[in-house]
């Protein structure tokens, strides 16, 4: 393997995990949103604030992780040839991590016009869906069960 593949493929990583690592607070952000006090302005603007900087963040991060995943697969062929199933199910799972990614936009838009109606139990379950597909996307692709 090429010393340009393993730099590509070292820089996916740290970009995956950077988009994850917001996936995991961003979520948390909404519990604490869903806890805030309806007389509590300033908290709950604060708590805004941080959701659509970290938003913006985690997006810039998503496209640079799939720039370099595309990179990778077919710049450098990584995944191709027979036998990769484990590719498409990594891939499959990818488009469902950008699905929930856009899910949390949508949640952070309820949040923004006031019109939350899930609790903070319900956030809290739905912030753990991420670590479960990042758990499975790195076994797939560490284990190649496939």
């Amino acid at each position: 393997m090429s010393s340009a593949v393993l730099w590509v493929k070292a820089f996916h990583i740290v970009f995956v995990a950077s988009w994850f690592a917001g996936l995991f607070y961003l979520p948390r952000l909404f519990v604490n949103l869903a806890q805030v006090p309806s007389d509590s302005h300033a908290e709950r603007e604060r708590l805004l604030l941080m959701a659509r900087k970290l938003y913006r963040f985690s997006n810039l991060l998503m496209i640079v992780a799939l720039v370099l995943g595309v990179v990778l697969w077919l710049g450098y062929g990584i995944g191709r040839g027979g036998g990769q199933y484990w590719l498409h199910a990594k891939l499959l799972l990818v488009v469902g991590v950008i699905g929930y990614h856009h899910v949390c936009r949508s949640l952070l838009r309820g949040f923004e016009q006031s019109a939350n109606r899930r609790s903070e139990r319900w956030y809290r379950v739905f912030n753990e869906t991420s670590v479960l597909l990042f758990a499975a996307i790195v076994v797939l692709v560490v284990v190649k069960p496939f």
